[in-house]
Formats: structure tokens, sequence, C-alpha cells
């Protein structure tokens, strides 16, 4: 097992790389630079003034030289400065990271308490009215964006009732109630948007395991059926299930940042949007590598949790 572990982090190196080495390269080759915009807010700009500014913010250097400095102080913790701000990047992350962990980890919470009892129920009672309408429902989910419903829920809501949203944010710890009422929206949004995959996958594996011989034989014992459903049959229906949530970690994180604009959380997203329109290059890199390590490490969580899930599933 730990010889595993170790592999898997080993592998993760040159993935992070790669996916580095592409934000880097690509936020830089768009038109339009973090340069043009700040000369934007002075009419009289001239090439001294360019050259200025590309020399104050380390832009004047060649591309694989700037990647070089930066991909060396980010092994160290360092992810550089904000352009326009002075910040340091990783005082920006780390002041954002915690509300987008929340938002997903609510979304999470949301997707699995309605995909997993809806996808066993449908599964159990297969061609019903409860059934169709289980399916019915997932196919909408997965029609529907959740930004598209983020939107209705802030415009119609207001128009007719004369209310909206909490959209001023409190920290969790300051005012947990005030702080759920405003994540709480945005989290179901996006857990429903999740919850129809994960509720056909349930619905489609539970089928197939509630067809296996040792259900029968656990069935013929005189076990209860929640004794046969819960115990012996859904424990090992969950595998495919745990992949496709590790599969969902992007999307959870990239449905996010579409919601914590509409609904003004301060988090990951919101940051990343900000950045994107500024041209705002450290961040930018910043952002995405700290998402991308989290989406590697959720997939080595999931791979690891098929030993416990299974017993017959070792890792060497």
């Amino acid at each position: 097992m730990h010889a595993y572990v170790i592999r898997r982090l080993l592998a993760l190196i040159p993935t992070l790389f790669f996916a580095s080495l592409i934000v880097f390269v690509s936020m830089r080759v768009i038109p339009g630079d973090v340069v043009d915009l700040m000369l934007a807010q002075n009419d009289i700009a001239t090439g001294q003034d360019r050259e200025r500014i590309e020399a104050s913010l380390g832009l004047d250097k060649p591309l694989h030289i700037q990647y070089v400095q930066w991909i060396g102080g980010a092994l160290v913790g360092d992810l550089g400065h904000s352009l326009w701000q002075n910040t340091p990047v990783t005082e920006l992350i780390l002041a954002r990271l915690p509300i987008t962990f929340e938002l997903g980890l609510l979304a999470l919470f949301v997707a699995l308490t309605v995909a997993i009892p809806i996808g066993i129920y449908s599964a159990l009672y297969q061609d019903t009215a409860g059934d169709y309408i289980a399916r019915s429902f997932s196919l909408l989910m997965l029609a529907v964006p959740s930004f598209w419903l983020g939107t209705l829920v802030m415009v119609f809501p207001s128009v007719w009732w004369r209310w909206s949203p909490p959209l001023e944010f409190v920290p969790f710890f300051e005012d947990p109630v005030r702080n759920l009422a405003h994540m709480l929206v945005p989290a179901i949004l996006l857990g429903l948007s999740l919850s129809a995959v994960t509720m056909r996958m349930t619905r489609t594996t539970m089928l197939e395991v509630l067809r296996q011989d040792y259900i029968r034989t656990a069935r013929a014992k005189g076990l209860s059926e929640p004794m046969v459903v819960l115990r012996h049959a859904l424990r090992n229906g969950l595998i495919p299930v745990v992949t496709l949530i590790g599969l969902q970690a992007p999307l959870l994180i990239g449905g996010a940042v579409i919601l914590e604009q509409i609904f003004v959380v301060p988090g990951m997203g919101l940051l990343l949007l900000e950045a994107v329109s500024q041209r705002d290059y450290p961040v930018i890199s910043g952002v995405f590598l700290i998402v991308g390590v989290g989406v590697l490490f959720i997939n080595l969580a999931v791979d690891l949790s098929y030993g416990w899930l299974d017993p017959r599933v070792r890792r060497r």
C-alpha cells in the first residue's frame, strides 16, 4: 500500500508540470495583455511607458525564463505577487480557498444526499412510476445548467415575491447561520446539477449488483431487505459511483466559478474571474496550480477508497 501511494505521488509531478506549463503559456499568448490594460488607464502612453511597466512587472524577460522563475518559487510555496495589487498570490488564495472548499463540500453533500437514495429506490422499484419520475428528474438536471438555474433564482423570486438570496458573505466562524444562509442556495443548485449523473450511475450499478447470485443467496437465508440492500448490495455498487465522484471534482470547481459570481461568493472562482479579466498572470497560474493539486489528490483518495469498499481490491 505504501509503495502504491508513493508511486502515485511521484506520478503527480509530471502531470502538474505539464498542466502548469500549458496554463502559463496559454494565458500569455491570447490577445491583449496586462500592460495594455494598464496603459489604457493612461490617456497618453508611449513606448517608454510600456517598457517601464514591463520591466517593473518582470514581463520583459523571455517566456521560458519567466516560467523557470515562477515554477522555482512555486516549489518553495512562493506563487509570486499580483500584478495589480502587489499582494502575494499565496495570501490571496489562502483567503479564498476555505470559502470554495465550503461551497464544494456543501454541494457534494447535497448531491450525494439526493442521488444515492433516489438511485437505490429507482433500482429497487424498476419501471414503476417512481422510477420514471426519478429518471426524468435526472435528465432534467443534466439538461439544465446550474448557472441558468442560479440566474432564475436571482431574478424571478425578486420580481414575484420581492425576495432574493442573501448576497452579503459572512465567514462561517463569525456567524454560522448567516454564512449557511448565503451558501445554501448556490450549494443546492450546484449539488442538484452534480446529482444527475451520480443518480443514474447508482441506479445502473445497483440493478447489476441486485441480480448477482450472492444477493439471491442472502435473501434465501432470510435476511431482511434493508440488510441485503445496505450491507451487501450497496457497498459493492458504490465502487463505480465513487469513481464518478472523483471524476466530477473538476466539474464541482468549474461550476462553482459561475455560481460564485452570480451569488457574490468571494471564493476561488470569483478570484479567478477577476484575475482573467485583468490578465493577472501570477494569480491565474496560482489558482490553476492549487486546483490541479486538489483534483489530483481527490482522485488519489478515490483510488485508495476502493480497498475499503471492496476487500478484494489490494494495492501493491
